[in-house]
């Protein structure tokens, strides 16, 4: 992403001019622009005008609007953004009041200007346009028939191919039709490599499967690259790493992040780290239940009490559509921050950012136990109500272990 221009009032009020470059600005770009926002871009307008005979011509022209955001929808296929609004600038071609919605496309300079520029907002521009955090990750997992082309960056991961090939069985005395089948298959994903994997950028080259396809997949790659002399993969062969994985779909990329091997190769990865402190999250859970809890109530006691150590919450959650909640979660982040913790906000568009979310996207670490917090809930509880509605006993997040557990599947 690169930065135009930037001006934040003392009251954090202003706006900044940014021009996303790359798919991944996109993502950062939709997590930026929430309703109420102003947004100024050129974009493309039906027009209509009369002539003096009565006739009607409609033309498209290029112009400059200013919308109020209404709503903000996110084609991740494409990495293209539908911003819909009413126009706020007086122009000869709309009328103020009018409904329109942008295309917000890559290489398309825009201006956003918002009433509240809060902490989570202003590090976000400044991450989307530090140029050091990059997509540095590939992988491909698959199965005998299907595989998945990936590019894991610091904020999602993106499917960039998806591959089924039916591949045939083998056949008692003859293994022909396996063999072409699988050759077909293996040549797909080879394209697909060369396509979308750039290895300037990326550090390692993840293939994971079940049983023996990654090694068969990493054989027919280099003797490909072998056979049509292409030095960029040849050159490349030490950035590739095979792990096992219990199946090719997007999930098995939870398995593909646990890997010791994985991770001491990309241990300054923001994804690597997340995935870290996510596991140290469930761990403490079992070990020592007292120092980890998760839902909003309990983790902004945990805050209050200066006790968070790290603190995990999913960006999905500042993108609430309202205001008030948006608030209490940068309060959160603030309050963890003031009292020496760490925190990490989680991709809704990785894997471990979609664990984060079973556990409603908020968990801490404490840095010592409060055992009494679940009591106070309880006390609350009973003063409030002995019974939910369905005449069954409230549920804490701490006590419902049976819960936890099924999450963790």
């Amino acid at each position: 992403m690169k930065l135009i221009k930037q001006f934040i009032e003392k009251d954090k009020s202003g706006y900044v001019t940014l021009i996303p470059e790359e798919f991944e600005d996109m993502w950062h770009v939709y997590n930026l622009i929430q309703k109420h926002d102003q947004l100024r871009a050129v974009t493309i307008r039906r027009i209509q005008s009369e002539s003096s005979t009565g006739s009607v011509e409609s033309q498209r022209i290029r112009l400059t609007l200013s919308i109020s955001v209404d709503s903000v929808d996110f084609d991740t296929q494409v990495g293209m953004l539908r911003i819909s609004g009413r126009v706020i600038v007086e122009n000869p071609h709309v009328k103020l009041g009018t409904f329109h919605t942008i295309d917000l496309e890559l290489n398309r300079q825009f201006t956003l200007i918002k009433p509240e520029w809060d902490v989570i907002a202003l590090e976000r521009v400044q991450e989307a346009c530090d140029i050091t955090k990059k997509a540095d990750v590939a992988a491909v997992v698959c199965q005998e028939g299907l595989a998945n082309v990936c590019l894991l960056t610091s904020n999602m991961t993106i499917i960039r191919q998806h591959i089924d090939c039916p591949v045939p069985r083998k056949r008692k005395g003859s293994v022909t039709n396996y063999e072409k089948g699988l050759k077909r298959f293996f040549e797909q994903i080879y394209q697909a490599i060369l396509r979308h994997i750039d290895f300037d950028i990326v550090k390692c080259v993840i293939l994971g499967s079940p049983g023996f396809v990654r090694e068969q997949l990493y054989e027919y790659i280099f003797a490909e690259a072998v056979r049509t002399d292409n030095k960029t993969i040849m050159q490349n062969r030490s950035k590739f790493i095979m792990v096992h994985t219990s199946t090719g779909h997007k999930q098995a990329l939870q398995e593909v992040m646990n890997d010791q091997s994985i991770k001491t190769r990309l241990a300054d990865t923001k994804a690597a780290q997340e995935v870290q402190a996510l596991d140290q999250f469930y761990e403490m859970m079992n070990m020592d239940p007292d120092r980890a809890f998760y839902g909003f109530k309990d983790v902004s006691k945990a805050a209050e009490r200066g006790a968070i150590g790290t603190l995990l919450v999913t960006d999905e959650l500042f993108r609430a559509a309202e205001v008030a909640k948006r608030r209490q979660y940068i309060a959160l982040v603030e309050s963890a921050r003031a009292s020496g913790g760490k925190v990490f906000v989680f991709s809704s568009l990785h894997v471990s950012g979609e664990n984060l979310n079973q556990l409603t996207g908020v968990a801490a670490i404490l840095n010592f136990p409060l055992p009494d917090i679940d009591d106070e809930d309880g006390e609350e509880e009973e003063e409030e109500h002995d019974m939910d509605e369905d005449g069954l006993p409230p549920m804490h997040s701490n006590q419902n272990h049976e819960a936890f557990d099924a999450i963790l599947g």
